[in-house]
Formats: C-alpha cells, sequence, structure tokens
C-alpha cells in the first residue's frame, strides 16, 4: 500500500519556517536596535497564496518627524514548499542548504523635499553607510506644484536583502548588522531631512 502524502495546501500549516513567528521576532529585535513599530499588515494572494508581510518603523529619536521607514518581507509558497520537501528528507544530523531565501526589502520615504539634494552625493554618502552587507538604491522624483514654482524632490531609497530559509529554521537569521544599517541610514537622513525640508 502507497503512503499518503498529506494535500500540498496543508504543508502550508506545518511548514517547518513560522513565518509569522519570524515576523514578529524582526518586530522584536528592530525595537532591540532602536527602532519603534507604529504599524503592521499581512497581505494573502487568493489564487497563489503568496504572502507579504509589512512592517512601519522609525528609529526612537524620528518618531512624528518625516521619515517613513517600510519593511517588507515577500513569501513564495512554491519557495517555502520545496524548503519544506528538502527539509523533510533530511536526517536528524544534516543541516538544510542554504538556497532558499525569501526577499526582504527596506523602503525609505520623506516629503517632497523644497531643497532636496544631489542624487550622485546622496548615493555616495549612503554608500558609505550601508556598505556592501546593505547596498542602497537612490533615486528621486521631481515635481511642480505650479509652473512658476521650482522643483520639489521626492526620494525613494531601497534596501533589499535576502533572508534564508536555512538560517531561520536555525534561529540564526535575526539580522543584527542589517538592523544596526537601517539605523544608521534613518538617523542619517533624519539629520539632513533638516536642510532639505528647509
Amino acid at each position: 500500500m502507497t503512503a499518503l502524502r498529506p494535500p500540498r495546501n496543508l504543508v502550508l500549516t506545518v511548514a517547518a519556517i513560522d513565518v509569522a513567528g519570524y515576523v514578529a521576532d524582526l518586530k522584536d529585535h528592530s525595537v532591540d536596535h532602536g527602532f519603534h513599530v507604529h504599524d503592521e499588515r499581512h497581505f494573502v494572494e487568493t489564487y497563489s497564496l503568496r504572502q507579504v508581510w509589512e512592517v512601519d518603523l522609525h528609529p526612537e529619536e524620528g518618531c512624528g518627524g518625516p521619515l517613513d521607514l517600510h519593511l517588507a518581507l515577500e513569501v513564495d509558497p512554491r519557495v517555502l514548499l520545496s524548503f519544506e520537501d528538502v527539509v523533510m528528507e533530511l536526517s536528524d544530523d544534516e543541516e538544510p542548504p542554504d538556497d532558499f531565501h525569501f526577499p526582504l526589502t527596506f523602503t525609505w520615504a520623506l516629503p517632497p523635499l523644497p531643497h532636496g539634494p544631489d542624487l550622485l552625493r546622496l548615493a555616495i554618502d549612503l554608500a558609505g553607510i550601508g556598505g556592501i552587507e546593505l547596498p542602497l538604491e537612490v533615486s528621486a522624483i521631481d515635481s511642480f506644484a505650479s509652473a512658476t514654482d521650482g522643483p520639489e524632490r521626492r526620494l525613494n531609497i531601497v534596501a533589499r536583502h535576502p533572508v534564508s530559509l536555512a538560517r531561520v529554521l536555525g534561529g540564526e537569521e535575526l539580522l543584527c548588522d542589517v538592523f544596526d544599517r537601517c539605523l544608521a541610514v534613518s538617523r542619517f537622513l533624519l539629520e539632513a531631512a533638516e536642510t532639505w525640508l528647509g
């Protein structure tokens, strides 16, 4: 008699990775690194079962200030199920391969800046803060309220970090260095925003 395998959608409920628990750990860990958590959202796409966990953060000294930091963890169920299949086939003394990752995105945003920075200079400054561990993408949109007004620059700064499912399973993926660098980027932007906002 052939053993019956549980339906694949059932595996999501008994997966090796507790995604909700990991996001809760990330929130708690961000507080340990100088952030305040202001909001959290969880979206599930009903057809594909893709999930997105979103968390809004601020540095402790930046609450009520102009800077927003948005964290988003994207969960692809195919990656989760593939990782689960690999884990189920491992012996007790084997470690899972580090081949499965979820994308984690940090996005910083400021209001329109009447005295916006030079993008190249800002990108160079932020590259020194983020380092190779946290590469940062800097972009901006210049808008004009009317034909006679000067441009207002809206900055968008994004960092992407792959979350290793193998390290999450081992309780090792708490992102201490990433949060430290995010805090340094946030503090830099908060200080510079005083000049940019005029």
